[in-house]
């Protein structure tokens, strides 16, 4: 079991590095693989004289921050999506059930539609009010849901969709009464790594990497309360604090994401659920395939985003939504056949 785990995580790799390379090859401007390699290890490859500056260029401050940017996405998104079906003992959970996405999308379109200019650390008014927005829509669900110190994961999820159709309807209200600015928050809402910067980089990893980091030394009593709330309990987990942990740094990691990409779907369902069928339910081993796996699949739509329109570029949210919804149609229709 440990020699397959080993392998896919080695697939898994390669995979990885074969998206990312292909994503900073690819584009309106042709740059070999090698001219890529060259100038991402220029330090110690020395001097790149003989390499056209305008692709130093490109390269450093365009394609690298963008797949950077979105193997961050990707890796958190599907990471979480891991945590929650977990959690929720739920296989249609993704990053989004609580309402984070409908936070984040009102956050974003209350800026838009106020113009807000400006920003702190590099980060735009935009991506903060949508990373407000995740967070507050988050713990709102988490207070309203709580009973007797015990959040029903049942209780949550309906709080999330509540708070989810309120705040949609509130950006519909928006969109409604602003025109000028309606095809400016559609886009946003689409998902799209096209403003990607440094700046943005270091926000999402920030969070991302804090909460990752967290979440991976949950992933025994994860499995454990697969088993059952009461199993758990009594093989020495405390099962309502460590949903509430899990759920608070899920929601931190979500928003962030979010915040500097747009709402883009899919990735954190179907993910956990591809590599659960292939690698079997043990969440110790799914997390670091899901996270590796997660964002490569990332940064492979991303490129295709860029890629097969060009030089139009689609929102990356619309080919996520159109590889994963046909797996969702497969998932739904294998649950009905169990059932």
């Amino acid at each position: 079991m440990k020699g397959r785990f080993y392998f896919l995580l080695s697939v898994s790799i390669v995979f990885l590095m074969i998206c990312i390379v292909a994503s900073l090859i690819i584009g309106s401007a042709s740059i070999t693989p090698v001219e890529a390699v060259r100038i991402l290890f220029s330090r110690v490859s020395g001097s790149l004289l003989d390499v056209p500056q305008s692709h130093i260029n490109i390269i450093m401050n365009l394609r690298l921050p963008r797949t950077i940017l979105a193997l961050i996405v990707g890796l958190g998104l599907s990471v979480v999506g891991l945590t929650y079906q977990s959690v929720f003992k739920n296989p249609l959970a993704d990053p989004y059930i609580i309402g984070v996405s409908s936070g984040a999308a009102f956050g974003a379109s209350v800026a838009i539609a106020l113009h807000l200019d400006g920003g702190y650390w590099g980060i735009g008014m935009i991506n903060l009010f949508a990373f407000v927005g995740a967070l507050l829509v988050s713990f709102t669900a988490l207070t309203i849901s709580r009973v007797n110190g015990r959040i029903p994961p049942t209780t949550l999820l309906l709080s999330g969709v509540a708070l989810g159709n309120l705040l949609t309807a509130g950006m519909s209200l928006i969109m409604f009464l602003d025109h000028d600015d309606m095809e400016e928050i559609v886009y946003w809402t689409m998902g799209s790594f096209v403003s990607s910067s440094w700046d943005k980089v270091k926000f999402s990893l920030v969070f991302v990497s804090i909460g990752v980091l967290f979440l991976v030394f949950y992933m025994k009593e994860l499995n454990l309360m697969l088993l059952g709330d009461e199993t758990a309990s009594s093989l020495g987990v405390d099962v309502e604090r460590t949903k509430v942990r899990i759920i608070i740094i899920s929601s931190l990691v979500t928003a962030a994401c979010v915040s500097v990409s747009g709402i883009i779907g899919f990735v954190g369902l179907v993910i956990p659920h591809i590599l659960r069928i292939i690698a079997g339910p043990d969440n110790r081993r799914l997390f670091f395939l899901t996270l590796i796996v997660g964002a490569g699949f990332m940064v492979f739509t991303d490129t295709i985003a860029r890629y097969i329109l060009r030089p139009v570029e689609i929102p990356v949210g619309i080919i996520t939504a159109l590889l994963g919804g046909p797996f969702f149609i497969y998932l739904l229709k294998r649950n009905k056949g169990m059932n």
